[in-house]
């Protein structure tokens, strides 16, 4: 039986423009003033103007705790019950309301730590005796290797009691079970019963339990996407409902001061607040890792392993991939490129023996220099990826793809290649060259 309890989890950018707005409309009402000539006398800079970039990729963590011999919560050595990953792709002239991916990673993920040992992704954050700010670096550390991901550019982490007491803040909110839940936990403090398909007006600890349960054939897989369902629903009334009296504000204040960590500033987390005043909850994407098997570990039990294929493609999609379009790419100019001035590594990654010895040697019949031929990082790459690592010649990528024929072949700047190379270009060979013709290539006369 697990005894950890399910962190009471939400995302901190709901908490701040549900605290936000209830300032506002507070002064407002205190000042005899419309909420607009309020709001007009803040100066509210974009988040560009803190963070510099269009994109941040912010790691969020919902801390558990356990129970003493005496009955008493504890959380010294916590873990992280809830690992999401967000992107927050800020308000632009192309994109005026912005956009937020989230991307969950189950805890019992099985991940290789700093240290070289296999373990729970969750482990992670613990071990540091209270010290959030090098369990939260530990983390980022730890899922950025796991993801791919250069880096973080902040953390989140929300204690025990976030959920809980926002959700009781605002009065509660209305969930439909997704099935019928009868589970007791006397140890941990955990009575569920739910019947599924019925319509609950749960209170703050109601929501956390039914979010917590994971007692099911698909466990926390399926946890996840209730815990997504009540981040849903909570964020949904604290942008719909009017909390306009000093009780819900200080309380809304309260919740924030006691139960969140983070390196963000107040300053940065309001300018995140105001730009996100109008996302569509319905555009939020969300995914999280799926995994292909599980096995046992001597350290802590039953792990997950991931779909290294799937979760790459989620990390591209989700993180990686520009905001906005590459400008066209002049035709003549990449024709003008001589094939022999670039030097090319291949690595076959479509799972079919001999695939990347075939496109090497079209390319060396082309002019190209091969400077070697290897397996990719996986098998499971369904299109062709073009890495270039050199910034002499800007065009190279373009220039391999034109050769090659291949239309869905990708082009991406890659300065720091996963692989030790000499090479200007990185081809990393997908299942779709495997279903070309050998009659594809082109010299580009």
């Amino acid at each position: 039986m697990n005894r950890k309890l399910f962190a009471r989890t939400l995302v901190v950018f709901a908490l701040v423009v549900g605290v936000f707005a209830g300032v506002v409309v507070t002064q407002a009402f205190v000042e005899r003033r419309s909420p607009g000539d309020v709001i007009s006398g803040y100066v509210m800079p974009p988040p560009q103007t803190y963070f510099h970039k269009d994109r941040l990729v912010v790691a969020l963590f919902g801390i558990d705790y356990d129970y003493d011999a005496k009955d008493e919560e504890y959380s010294a050595n916590a873990r992280t019950d809830t690992i999401k990953v967000v992107a927050l792709n800020l308000p632009t002239p192309q994109n005026p309301n912005g956009s937020i991916s989230i991307l969950s990673i189950p805890r019992d993920t099985d991940v290789i730590m700093p240290d070289g040992q296999e373990n729970k992704i969750n482990a992670a954050y613990g071990g540091y005796n209270g010290n959030w700010l090098a369990a939260a670096h530990n983390s980022e550390r730890v899922i950025g290797s796991f993801l791919g991901i250069p880096g973080f550019d902040r953390f989140v982490t929300l204690r025990i009691d976030a959920t809980k007491e926002l959700i009781d803040a605002i009065g509660g909110i209305d969930v439909v079970p997704d099935e019928t839940m009868n589970y007791d936990d006397s140890w941990g403090h955990l009575h569920i019963h739910f019947v599924g398909g019925q319509k609950y007006h749960m209170s703050g600890d109601q929501a956390v339990s039914y979010s917590r349960f994971r007692h099911d054939a698909c466990s926390d897989p399926c946890r996840i996407r209730r815990q997504d369902q009540v981040i849903r629903i909570t964020i949904a009334k604290l942008k719909n409902d009017r909390f306009n009296d000093l009780l819900h504000v200080n309380r809304l204040i309260g919740i924030v001061r006691n139960n969140v960590y983070t390196d963000m500033s107040e300053s940065e987390m309001l300018s995140l607040a105001w730009a996100f005043q109008h996302i569509d909850l319905s555009k939020v994407e969300t995914a999280q890792v799926p995994f292909v098997a599980d096995k046992e570990l001597d350290c802590c039990g039953d792990v997950l392993i991931a779909d290294d294929a799937a979760k790459n493609a989620l990390v591209k999609k989700m993180f990686l991939t520009p905001l906005v379009p590459p400008l066209p790419v002049d035709p003549q100019a990449v024709a003008a490129i001589l094939p022999s001035s670039i030097r090319v590594d291949v690595r076959n990654g479509s799972g079919i023996a001999g695939q990347g010895a075939r496109l090497a040697g079209q390319l060396r019949k082309l002019g190209f220099i091969v400077e070697g031929v290897g397996n990719a990082d996986s098998f499971g790459y369904d299109a062709t990826e073009i890495h270039v690592h050199t910034t002499a010649t800007p065009l190279a990528g373009e220039r391999v793809r034109s050769a090659l024929a291949l239309r869905t072949a990708t082009v991406e700047a890659d300065p720091a290649p996963a692989v030790t190379t000499l090479s200007d270009v990185t081809v990393i060979v997908g299942r779709d060259f495997a279903a070309a013709p050998e009659n594809e290539a082109s010299a580009l006369k």
